[in-house]
């Protein structure tokens, strides 16, 4: 990372999970924010690679703030957190949160930081306890979970409309309940078997 003089700037990071979801409320209140250039990515938080966020990285200097609109946009855990605000700080870079009102312009901020990424850790540790809890419970009662199988006799009505009437297939599986992928891949097996 290559540093020049302090700028002061705040530059904002805006990061979706998947390419279908949008950024605009995310780069509205960077906007509103104050922030003078702002990266984004489209893209798990779990995956490594973030080119936008390499790109701030590489661009961020030491005096701006780092502005995010809230810790899950920039972080996957409290591990990655506490990594991530370490280089910030080595830097000479300041962070703000502004779902969390966490500004590490002050003691108080830095302190919340610390704070907020225990809570947030607990609560990824507590759900994935609860699910695990659930899952075993089900397993225990003969449930094996995923989607409950399409009847096949449904699934050959469906067939015998499909091919004996004008109907679409979104039609026919409209009127029986069942999805189209499931519906034409019974089709397709139905095809190989004839």
């Amino acid at each position: 990372m290559s540093k020049e003089t302090a700028s002061k700037d705040h530059i904002g990071y805006a990061r979706v999970s998947s390419i279908g979801q949008n950024l605009d409320s995310q780069v509205d209140a960077l906007n509103q924010a104050g922030c003078v250039r702002i990266f984004t990515d489209k893209i798990t938080g779990s995956r490594m690679e973030r080119p936008g966020w390499d790109e701030l990285m590489n661009y961020i200097r030491p005096g701006d703030t780092l502005v995010v609109t809230e810790l899950s946009r920039m972080t996957r855990s409290l591990l990655h957190l506490l990594k991530t605000t370490k280089i910030l700080e080595t830097e000479g870079i300041e962070f703000i949160s502004l779902r969390e009102k966490i500004d590490t312009h002050s003691a108080t901020g830095r302190c919340f930081l610390s704070m907020m990424g225990a809570v947030h850790q607990m609560e990824r540790e507590l759900k994935f306890e609860r699910a695990s809890a659930g899952r075993k419970a089900a397993k225990a009662r003969g449930k094996t979970g995923g989607r409950p199988k399409t009847d096949p006799l449904k699934l050959e009505q469906a067939r015998v409309i499909y091919e004996n009437t004008t109907q679409t297939a979104a039609q026919v599986c409209k009127v029986t309940s069942i999805g189209r992928r499931t519906f034409f891949a019974y089709l397709a097996a139905y095809k190989s078997r004839t």
